[in-house]
């Protein structure tokens, strides 16, 4: 028996609204499908024709789930909300490729406490164009109307996807050798982590997200929502080179827990590695909001990428030349640090994190 629509929105639940949604969000998710898609959107699951996989000798399936956190609160804030789909698929799909996999398709999850068709539709244009810049297939999703639960103008959103690679081009600390170079990646700012002490910093001297920063070259709430930069596309393209892929290591994707604790994640036990600040400058927003909470940049390395969003660990033969490749695809890269396997005192030093039992890693020296 259906539920009478007017019953279940005078309870706060407005399912006209949510098919509205629907429709202006129905053309840049379709765009994310290619010919493995079956079923189009709408269906109670998503499908997606997996033969490809029958070419691979050992399929690896790689999975990822996610979310954003409190950046979509800045969101709110200001009213924009074109930009945090991007964070979502960055922090999931970006999460795959460290591992040397293929991003196959992705599923998102917003939980509002009103559904506003505009908004919802603007989230999710948002993912299906990161999903389409990144090759994966929005195959499905959930809007969730909460009322009660979450005030009317407050959402989440989540995501998961899955990828696949072949198993003995899988990659991560087993394939980390001594004297293997650490390559930084830029970044495109914060990111999506670390953004409940920008807020705390920015409460604490009393600047809303509307305000105009001078050093900044515009309000606080857009500088802030610069989206997380999407590294997938550039890095499938080099660990699928014949000559480069074969010399890249392993990734690792700088999000949660900082710099140094990140990097451990995928060095062998009993290797380590210094990375040399001296080697970038971070970007403003990192050094202004420094300054407004009165912290130095290098104890904030544990909150805060500082400018680096990811990390791949090269052979020193192919390492100039991933540096051009990621260059010519527009991803500032240097040389960093590199591995070593010499027995040292590691006073100072991280090792591991997330429950992984890695390397250790320290930064050293001081920023440009």
């Amino acid at each position: 028996m259906t539920e009478n629509p007017s019953i279940y929105a005078r309870a706060g639940v407005d399912t006209v609204a949510g098919d509205v949604a629907v429709e202006l969000m129905k053309e840049s998710v379709a765009r994310t499908h290619g010919s493995q898609v079956m079923g189009g959107v709408g269906g109670f699951a998503g499908l997606f024709d997996a033969s490809e996989l029958k070419n691979y000798r050992r399929p690896l399936l790689a999975t990822s789930t996610d979310g954003v956190g409190t950046k979509v609160a800045i969101a709110q804030a200001i009213d924009k909300h074109d930009t945090i789909g991007q964070d979502l698929v960055a922090m999931v799909v970006d999460d795959i490729v460290v591992v040397g996999a293929k991003p196959l398709v992705m599923t998102d999850y917003i939980a509002c406490g009103r559904v506003v068709p505009q908004r919802i539709a603007d989230i999710v244009r948002g993912i299906a164009l990161a999903c389409e810049q990144t090759g994966t297939a929005l195959v499905g999703g959930e809007t969730a109307e909460h009322p009660g639960l979450l005030g009317e103008d407050d959402y989440d959103v989540a995501g998961a996807a899955v990828g696949v690679v072949e198993a003995e081009k899988l990659l991560g600390p087993q394939r980390v050798q001594h004297d293997d170079v650490v390559i930084a990646l830029g970044s495109s700012g914060l990111h999506s982590n670390g953004f409940s002490l920008v807020r705390q910093i920015l409460a604490s001297n009393n600047i809303s997200y509307t305000d105009h920063s001078d050093s900044l070259g515009g309000i606080y709430g857009e500088v802030l929502l610069e989206p997380t930069r999407l590294y997938t596309g550039p890095l499938l393209d080099i660990v699928n080179d014949p000559v480069l892929g074969s010399g890249v290591h392993a990734m690792s994707h700088v999000t949660g827990g900082g710099i140094a604790a990140n990097l451990a994640r995928v060095l062998p036990e009993g290797y380590w590695s210094e990375v040399d600040r001296s080697s970038w400058s971070p970007l403003p927003v990192f050094q202004h909001l420094a300054n407004l909470g009165r912290h130095k940049l290098e104890d904030l390395e544990g909150a805060w990428n500082l400018g680096v969003g990811m990390f791949v660990i090269t052979s020193p033969q192919v390492a100039e030349a991933v540096i051009k490749r990621l260059e010519e695809r527009g991803i500032a890269s240097w040389k960093t640090g590199s591995v070593s396997r010499l027995t040292r005192d590691f006073a100072g030093f991280e090792q591991g994190a997330k429950g992984v039992s890695g390397g250790a890693v320290r930064l050293v020296d001081s920023y440009r």
